[in-house]
């Protein structure tokens, strides 16, 4: 794989998950209580991974903004 094609697949990934990050802010807004705290987990778990990805790109001297974080 040549590092465009990594570039192209990864911030495909990281929309996503902003994408999917946006749609939960939406979705807790109107959810009951319980579904509240389903959806305030699972928001957790992508802030969590996105975390994880800047941590790392900085750990590997990666300009965070060129990757989409």
């Amino acid at each position: 794989m040549n590092p465009t094609h990594f570039t192209e697949f990864f911030h495909d990934v990281i929309i996503s998950m902003h994408e999917n990050i946006r749609d939960l802010e939406g979705k807790k807004m109107y959810a009951s209580a319980e579904e509240r705290d389903y959806l305030s987990g699972r928001l957790f778990s992508y802030r969590e991974v996105l975390e994880i990805m800047k941590d790392s790109a900085k750990s590997f001297e990666i300009d965070q903004k060129e990757l989409g974080l």
